[in-house]
């Protein structure tokens, strides 16, 4: 067994004996993996408050070979989650950023451009007033790196360039947009306004993190996560579970 240094995020736990605990993490430098946390139960375990559920932390476990759980023998805390007050919604915003990788993401498939999203989203939870845009953020993010990214740039059907000056339809299962020469009704499609196509595509310029008005219409909001709430559940294969309780 070779021994390993990565930065992880805690996505999962699970109790594995009296003492013991599984965890999932996912990790800048090897993606998701899963280890045995000998003592991690324990009031004065070896790794503390290193395995708090989303803290971000410096770990070393021992990587094991034919498939097996790795054995995390270190775990030094970085950052705590420490949702924004009083708020479930950026608690369970959280939860949400968490049950995404652990789905979306495969064992040892690195992706540090996700892992750096998924850090900046959970530090933007600390202090956003409204969750909307650190999570249609993420969500965006997550798609696109992982190659289920809707085309919010052509018609799916007739491949012609889509401006942001008429209406368009989005089409679920071919996750993305119908123009209105091709917006028939046989499709399952929902009509976008303009505007709604803006912030999505304004967003998916953003490298860093939202910097966007906070202000958006509600009409606005509402459509655009009809539409990141059809991606996700789509590309999921059943609705996100944490998602119905977060008020966006």
């Amino acid at each position: 067994m070779s021994s390993e240094k990565a930065d992880a995020i805690v996505i999962r736990q699970v109790d594995f004996s009296e003492t013991s605990r599984v965890v999932t993490l996912f990790t800048r430098e090897f993606g998701k993996i899963g280890c045995l946390a000998k003592g991690a139960r324990r009031l004065k375990g070896p790794f503390e408050s290193g395995l708090d559920l989303l803290s971000c932390c410096r770990i070393v476990f021992l990587k094991k070979s034919g498939g097996g759980l790795d054995l995390l023998t270190e775990s030094h805390l970085v950052r705590r989650f420490r949702p924004k007050a009083g708020s479930l919604s950026h608690l369970y915003a959280g939860y949400y950023v968490a049950e995404l990788l652990a789905a979306l993401t495969e064992e040892h498939d690195p992706h540090a451009a996700l892992f750096d999203a998924a850090e900046t989203t959970l530090v933007r939870l600390e202090t956003v007033e409204n969750v909307f845009l650190p999570v249609s953020w993420f969500e965006l993010a997550l798609l696109q790196e992982i190659g289920q990214l809707p085309d919010f740039e052509t018609c799916t059907i007739c491949h012609s360039e889509m401006g942001t000056d008429v209406p368009a339809r989005f089409w679920v299962s071919q996750s993305g947009l119908i123009c209105s020469r091709c917006g028939h009704s046989e499709y399952q499609a929902t009509e976008i306004q303009p505007g709604s196509l803006e912030i999505l595509r304004r967003l998916l310029v953003q490298e860093s993190e939202p910097v966007m008005n906070s202000d958006v219409p509600p009409v606005l909001r509402r459509e655009v996560r009809k539409i990141l709430t059809s991606a996700m559940s789509y590309v999921l294969g059943h609705r996100p579970k944490t998602l119905p309780m977060i008020s966006m």
